[in-house]
């Protein structure tokens, strides 16, 4: 039986959008309604929620990710984030009507769905948790955990925004 992993990657090539993105594009911006996954072919992405004070990464994408404004996404308010490529990203773009006629195909696919939605629930906590570790060493080994090929992927600045540290302390725990 396919996975709703797999009949997601599908319906991303069958009826996704390709759209390539320059590094410093935007996918969304704060105030927009997000009503699109997009699924990373190649390149990479950051959320970032932006303060007065500071720009603070919440997820990173790269090849095989799926990320959208999530709360967005879902409830149809403006995102509170940007998702900006932090490199030239191709991506598959499916919108929310595609998604939902995908769901809506049989009960198979949508318990499929639901444990998307569960896993995805699942990272979010373990994000929560990284954000209230104390140690820096710890959550960069948290984030490796889950993550062990991040380096490959992303530059150590935006590492280091997820990770609520300098670039400097990321580099100096790495090397000890």
């Amino acid at each position: 039986m396919e996975s709703f992993k797999d009949k997601l990657e599908s319906l991303f090539n069958q009826y996704g959008v390709l759209k390539t993105f320059s590094r410093g594009d935007y996918l969304t911006r704060e105030g927009e309604t997000e009503t699109s996954l997009y699924y990373i072919e190649s390149g990479a992405v950051r959320a970032f929620y932006l303060s007065e004070h500071e720009e603070s990464v919440i997820r990173l994408g790269y090849k095989g990710s799926i990320i959208t404004s999530l709360s967005s996404f879902l409830t149809g308010r403006p995102s509170d984030l940007y998702i900006e490529a932090i490199r030239k990203t191709s991506t598959r773009i499916l919108s929310k009507s595609a998604l939902r006629e995908l769901v809506n195909q049989d009960i198979d696919t949508l318990r499929q769905y639901t444990t998307l939605l569960e896993q995805t629930l699942i990272q979010q906590m373990d994000r929560e948790i990284d954000l209230i570790t104390p140690s820096p060493a710890e959550r960069l080994e948290r984030v490796l955990n889950r993550s062990p090929h991040l380096f490959q992927e992303i530059p150590l600045k935006y590492i280091a925004s997820y990770l609520r540290m300098t670039p400097e302390t990321l580099s100096r725990i790495r090397n000890s």
